[in-house]
């Protein structure tokens, strides 16, 4: 199956115009134009082809407690509202949930997620039934899971599907012991494999490993030997010269979750000294209970601006490289093969509406897409060369409302038993 994209614009530092070739799930022609054959047409309509974005950090299932769980601290958040509401969750839950965060992800021109969750076949259920990309984290710690389901399931899910794909991972430095931590270091040597954990969230976090380890969560897992072959943290907020010099000489990436790190209070992470050391960067939302929103354009806006206002600097982090962060960086980050629109790439793909007031005038399309972007320019999203939301309308082999009202029922359940 052959599907030609005509009358776009490619993305790049100007506009130019472009056709793409995509055969089955990869893109197989980026140019000017294509002159080959092909089964199906799709018209862009002026608007922009991009890659889609990659979410490179996220608790997709956590759509249950969007907007139930505001306004605290991350530890009295995570002890008085999280766990309690968690532990009434079923595999079953875990599939509607993710659900309805796919579609979400859709309209905001995600497509692929980095998610560390529970019930993990569930969700990767939810996925291939949707047709969605994700990477599943393993999310050890002393009180769910285990080293052993960590190496069943990246065994299981790597291979399984073309969707779907499984990195080592546990929680957090707060919730896992050391001796499990050796134990998934001994996991990554055995399979050449990276590593992924929550990092350096809040000052508080770090300051409790300090005082545990006489180090930083970074460099604490730099000593237990979790970063041999790579991998990265999510949030790195508080990070030391020490802790980027080990990001850089292990190739590690740095996942920013600005809004969630906003919303809680947690902090600003350092992107631009971390850009300028040549650290691998990506974006994420982290998961609907902190956030509230999955929303890409948000978070670009936030990473840019906060930059700016951390370092007192107008000029701090442009624009272009936070959007090379949530596309091309995510991409790296979760070791998927798309992020550019480039002849066999993965054809995950999003065409954004330029004929808006707010895409209009185009001095800077860059520009444009993270200082005044919205998931409403969205116009088309495609995952693997199938297209699964298209001008309000989601083709992921269920109806939206059926969706929305078994999310709302679960809720219902979930909070009368709290």
């Amino acid at each position: 199956m052959k599907t030609k994209i005509t009358n776009g614009y490619i993305l790049s530092d100007t506009l130019r115009k472009g056709e793409l070739c995509i055969e089955n799930d990869r893109i197989i022609f980026s140019g000017e134009h294509y002159e080959g054959s092909y089964d199906k047409l799709i018209d862009a309509h002026g608007g922009l082809v991009m890659p889609g974005f990659c979410n490179a950090h996220t608790h997709s299932a956590m759509t249950f407690l969007r907007s139930c769980a505001d306004d605290m601290p991350l530890d009295r958040w995570l002890n008085e509202q999280i766990f309690p509401r968690e532990a009434k969750l079923t595999g079953d839950d875990i599939y509607h949930l993710s659900r309805l965060a796919v579609m979400e992800y859709l309209t905001s021109g995600i497509t692929s997620c980095f998610d560390m969750y529970f019930y993990p076949d569930d969700f990767v259920s939810a996925m291939t039934d949707c047709g969605f990309r994700a990477v599943l984290c393993g999310a050890v710690n002393d009180f769910s899971e285990s080293v052993e389901k960590l190496e069943d399931y990246y065994n299981r899910f790597n291979g399984k599907d073309p969707l779907i794909s499984y990195k080592l991972g546990f929680h957090a430095e707060y919730t896992t012991s050391e001796n499990i931590l050796k134990d998934i270091a001994q996991l990554a040597e055995k399979y050449h494999a990276p590593v992924y954990a929550h990092s350096s969230e809040t000052a508080s976090e770090v300051e409790g490993c300090i005082q545990r380890h006489g180090m930083t969560p970074t460099a604490y897992f730099e000593s237990v030997g979790l970063y041999n072959y790579g991998g990265g943290g999510f949030h790195c907020v508080y990070m030391t010269d020490e802790d980027m010099e080990i990001y850089k000489n292990r190739g590690l990436f740095a996942v920013t979750n600005p809004s969630s790190n906003a919303k809680l209070a947690s902090g600003i992470a350092p992107l631009c000294e971390m850009h300028e050391r040549g650290i691998g960067i990506a974006v994420g939302t982290d998961g609907p209970a902190s956030n509230n929103a999955l929303d890409m354009f948000r978070e670009m806006y936030l990473a840019v601006v906060l930059q700016k206002l951390r370092t007192g600097d107008a000029s701090a982090m442009p624009a272009a490289a936070v959007l090379e962060a949530a596309l091309s960086g995510g991409a790296r980050a979760m070791g998927i093969d798309s992020g550019r629109l480039e002849a066999g790439r993965l054809a995950d793909i999003v065409i954004i509406d330029l004929n808006m007031p707010n895409m209009q005038p185009v001095n800077n399309i860059v520009n444009n897409l993270v200082y005044s972007g919205s998931k409403s320019n969205v116009a088309l999203t495609m995952v693997g060369g199938r297209v699964l939301y298209e001008r309000g309308q989601f083709f992921i082999n269920d109806e939206p409302e059926r969706i929305y009202a078994k999310a709302n029922e679960i809720i219902r359940r979930i909070s009368s038993q709290v």
